[in-house]
């Protein structure tokens, strides 16, 4: 019977995680066909920025806006428009023939994305029992890091097909973007909103599928869990959310200032600063992409043996130290060998298993039900904002000297020093703990 269940979750959790895979695709898409839209389009440093970082403007956006209609009409609504979005974009900006159209649809694209933050590792976190939860929402990430290593395979596939083939490497997204789409038909809402609404019966009936035993005392958790919540309903920013906020802002801010969108978006073009080839530079991406994808596995099997803490505090003592190698190597300008790609791999274990792991588990694990879609956007618009202004002024900085790469490499690897601090001193553990339960330790 438990196995049963537990075969429930994974598979609607994994249908879920497609939004993920999008969203990683997405992510690192970019990094094969930005060189080929600044020369096609002949972009200065800032237009170059601006037009890469049109996707991160949706996010922000998207990440913002979404929580509130996901806690009005429900989860999967909101999914099914996100998935319209992801075809969307894949299609538009593939077929763009401007870089106005262009924008456009990648910031649709970003809109999606950013949507998909909040909503998917929410919808998981739900539906999941407790002692499986991490694992569950973890593979959100893993099919982000999956979705990001298929990206570099495809760019290196595809970089000499035809006379654009920017073309190919963004278009190609809509296929999983469709099957996205079809699968959605298969899942149910969560139970937690259908209890929010009013309709019980049909919510202890996707819980028993998804659990063993006490079906109606959960229900009464949550039902109790919503009706002390509810006076602050419309103020997410109370005094009593401190807790749930701080942490939220303080891990969405501390996963961008580890660099990995740096990395992720502008992957190629770092190894072309050491010399390398542009086929060269795009063989070295996959290696990260591989790199990421099997260690944010082991994160998912140790998120709920290990604990979310001890996994953020030693991923940032390794990502610090990689992160001020990589510096030294920008301002020493020795670039011989294989020191630069040792240290981003090395730096992507690290970020794999700890705070890329960790990230979406612990925003969506946080916040009291009736405030869990609003507390979601919030960690997911911290998030894209700091990814979209990286993005947006790594390519300015690169332009005015490799020694500025290395003091923006040096900045993360200080910022990951303070993670360490903040994550010892004030973040809870969350490992096992009931949702309902997690409310009440949030207010201590």
């Amino acid at each position: 019977m438990k196995t049963a269940s537990n075969n429930k979750v994974l598979t609607w959790s994994v249908i879920v995680a497609l939004g993920g895979f999008l969203f990683g695709f997405d992510t690192a898409v970019i990094s094969g066909v930005e060189k080929h839209i600044q020369e096609l389009f002949k972009l200065s440093a800032f237009q170059h920025g601006f037009t890469i970082s049109s996707a991160l403007i949706g996010t922000v956006i998207g990440a913002l806006i979404s929580g509130r209609p996901a806690d009005r009409y429900g989860r999967k609504p909101i999914l099914f428009v996100i998935a319209a979005l992801y075809v969307i974009t894949a299609l538009g900006s593939a077929l763009a023939n401007d870089v106005s159209s262009f924008i456009i649809f990648r910031f649709l694209g970003g809109i999606g994305i950013g949507a998909s933050s909040v909503v998917a590792p929410m919808y998981i976190a739900e539906i999941s029992p407790a002692k499986i939860r991490g694992k569950m929402t973890a593979m959100f990430q893993f099919n982000v890091i999956f979705g990001i290593l298929i990206a570099y395979i495809s760019n290196f596939l595809f970089r000499n097909v035809g006379s654009e083939p920017w073309r190919w490497m963004l278009g190609v997204a809509g296929v999983p973007a469709f099957l996205f789409f079809s699968l959605l038909f298969l899942i149910p809402e969560s139970p937690r909103f259908l209890i929010k609404i009013g309709q019980i019966a049909k919510a202890k009936t996707i819980l028993e599928k998804i659990e063993v035993s006490s079906i109606d005392e959960e229900i009464e958790d949550i039902k109790s869990s919503m009706a002390q919540s509810g006076t602050h309903l419309q103020s997410l920013f109370s005094r009593i959310y401190f807790k749930p906020i701080s942490i939220a802002f303080l891990v969405a801010m501390f996963n961008q200032f580890s660099g990995i969108n740096a990395i992720l978006y502008y992957a190629p073009r770092i190894f072309e600063l050491s010399g390398l080839s542009n086929a060269d530079s795009m063989f070295q991406s996959i290696l990260i992409g591989v790199t990421n994808g099997t260690f944010t596995i082991l994160g998912m099997f140790l998120i709920d043996k290990v604990g979310r803490k001890k996994l953020l505090i030693t991923g940032s003592i390794g990502m610090s130290v990689c992160l001020g190698l990589v510096a030294k190597t920008f301002y020493t300008q020795n670039f011989e060998g294989f020191g630069l790609l040792i240290y981003l791999l090395v730096y992507i274990m690290f970020f794999a298993f700890s705070t890329g792991a960790v990230i979406w588990v612990l925003i969506a694990e946080v916040f009291p039900n009736k405030v869990r879609g609003k507390g979601q956007s919030l960690g997911s618009f911290t998030h894209w904002f700091f990814a979209a202004l990286i993005t947006f002024l790594f390519p300015l900085i690169e332009k005015s000297s490799q020694v500025g790469v290395g003091h923006v490499f040096m900045f993360f690897s200080i910022m990951m020093i303070i993670q360490i601090v903040v994550v010892w001193k004030y973040f809870p553990e969350t490992k096992g703990i009931p949702l309902e339960e997690m409310e009440s330790r949030m207010k201590s």
